[in-house]
């Protein structure tokens, strides 16, 4: 039986709440002691007088005249868990000003200790001149320290909770749980997991290193077409296949290379300033359209129509149905036009040059071109402009980037021709492209990171950086359903980016709203 009482001790010495069946602590046998008369009146008040100290109630003094049965009924209290009545909850160190509270909770006790020593005698007056001297100079220089004045009454000596300390700004937390409350794939916030690292890296040898050229382009049938040195290949992204589609001879190459909408037809603009239609399912060129006196660096497709940008500074519209394809030419840029894009309504085409204009031209009243003139000239970038995209959710907002000397994404407004905002993205701007899934833009820099940024619109604040090249990236472009990027850079790689990956909980919650719509009565009734 001794081992089971052993074991019932011990449980009950591991009590934390309640009467326990051990011995009594220390202060309850001197309280107990003390209302039993057992114990002098002397150790009572000291006693009671440790108890009290912390709950703010003075010790009781010894007063002739009184009986010390009234003194013991005065000292009794109600025992607490703690001995002292005080908490035990320990404040933050790190944020607690000691020196502050020192100061002040000794700067009465100095006062009247000063009081006193004028009433003592003059000989231990002059003992304490050199101590008091001392305790007053020690008291200023913790005021200097502490700043006692407006900062004491304002702030707070015992701090009992610190927030966590806020992130660097060059930091990025995939997760962001640390710094934040909010889930990372909470819709509410708005924020998401991107993932920052490329998810493929494919080998791009002799990829011309030029700015003003457009060398890769990603069809709606899933294949890529990259122009290397002088020759253009076609990479299957669904099966990995890659074929050879072309090489050109010696000091002739592909200089901008665009997709039609539909199909596989693949418009090629070439160094000697002609534009190849190449049917890609039969590896077969299908005709040769002139018209350029020199290099053809962009392209833009609208359904049969192809416009090419050249080094000429002159833009064509080639109607590809017609054996007279040339159907108009614009004359806006003084120098090499090196980006065009159609906007998402086909109504508009935006060309940016060398010549740091943006030009943005209107749809002809025959629907085959545009107008000779352009509706809107801006000349707010102070460098070449390439990069140029549409919004897709409103097609009348055109987003331009601009080279080393302005490094600045800008947004247009095309109906009233204004300036909706500016961003300075500290780097070359190389491409743009708007997400479909999310109101984002994606945007490729050059130095002095060479990376791809993630941008919230129309807020512009920066989502994440997408590193990996060692080189400028000069070129992107996204796969048919929106949710990844190929990035081609100097560095002779391309690497896939999988940023846009639609929101699981999203589809879910499209699928569960259309299964919930109820089928019309008409409908079921026919069997």
């Amino acid at each position: 039986m001794s081992q089971f009482n052993f074991v019932s001790d011990l449980q009950n010495a591991l009590i934390m709440d309640g009467e326990t069946r051990g011995p009594a602590p220390r202060w309850k046998k001197k309280l107990e002691a003390s209302l039993n008369g057992s114990v002098n009146t002397t150790r009572s008040v000291l006693s009671v007088s440790y108890n009290t100290s912390f709950s703010g109630v003075q010790a009781p003094t010894k007063t002739p005249g009184k009986s010390s049965d009234a003194k013991t009924k005065k000292s009794a209290t109600t025992p607490t868990k703690t001995p002292g009545g005080g908490d035990r909850f320990i404040p933050n160190r790190a944020a607690t000003n000691f020196e502050l509270a020192h100061f002040l909770v000794n700067k009465d006790t100095g006062d009247k200790s000063d009081e006193d020593q004028e009433q003592q005698p003059t000989s231990s007056n002059e003992n304490n001149v050199q101590a008091s001297a001392h305790k007053g100079e020690r008291q200023k220089l913790i005021a200097e320290v502490a700043q006692v004045g407006e900062s004491s009454k304002s702030g707070r000596i015992l701090c009992y909770q610190n927030k966590a300390p806020a992130a660097p700004e060059s930091h990025t937390n995939p997760l962001k749980v640390v710094y934040s409350l909010k889930t990372p794939i909470s819709t509410k916030s708005g924020s998401r997991y991107i993932p920052t690292t490329s998810e493929r890296i494919l080998d791009a040898p002799d990829f011309i290193n030029d700015y003003y050229l457009n060398l890769m382009d990603w069809s709606g049938d899933n294949i890529v077409a990259v122009a290397l040195g002088n020759c253009v290949y076609l990479w299957n992204a669904a099966s990995g296949n890659i074929e050879q589609l072309t090489e050109y001879e010696e000091g002739d190459y592909a200089c901008a290379l665009s997709w039609i909408q539909e199909g596989q037809i693949l418009a090629i603009g070439n160094s000697s300033g002609a534009v190849e239609l190449w049917d890609c399912s039969k590896v077969k060129r299908l005709r040769v359209m002139d018209g350029h006196s020199a290099r053809v660096g962009s392209l833009a497709w609208n359904s049969f129509l192809v416009s090419s940008g050249s080094r000429d500074g002159t833009i064509i519209h080639h109607d590809v149905r017609s054996r007279e394809h040339k159907v108009g030419s614009l004359n806006g840029h003084a120098q090499e036009v090196c980006g065009l894009k159609w906007s998402t309504d086909f109504k508009y085409l935006a060309s940016g040059g060398n010549d740091n204009l943006v030009n943005v031209w209107s749809l002809a009243g025959s629907g085959v071109g545009t107008a000779t003139d352009p509706l809107h000239k801006f000349n707010e970038h102070q460098a070449a402009v390439r990069a140029l995209a549409w919004c897709p959710w409103q097609p009348n907002t055109l987003a331009s980037g601009g080279g080393t000397a302005d490094r600045c994404i800008k947004f247009w407004n095309v109906c009233n021709g204004s300036l909706i905002k500016s961003v300075d993205s500290k780097s070359q701007v190389c491409s743009l492209l708007f997400s479909r899934h999310y109101k984002e833009l994606i945007s490729a820099h050059g130095f002095a990171n060479n990376q791809l940024t993630i941008w919230k619109y129309p807020s512009m604040v920066k989502q994440a950086d997408l590193t990996g090249h060692t080189s400028r990236v000069l070129q992107m472009a996204m796969s048919p359903d929106g949710s990844t990027v190929i990035s081609a850079g100097a560095d002779e790689t391309l690497r896939l980016w999988n940023c846009f990956a639609p929101d699981p909980m999203a589809a879910k919650k499209v699928s569960t709203a259309s299964s919930n719509v109820k089928k019309s009565v008409f409908r079921q009734s026919i069997r």
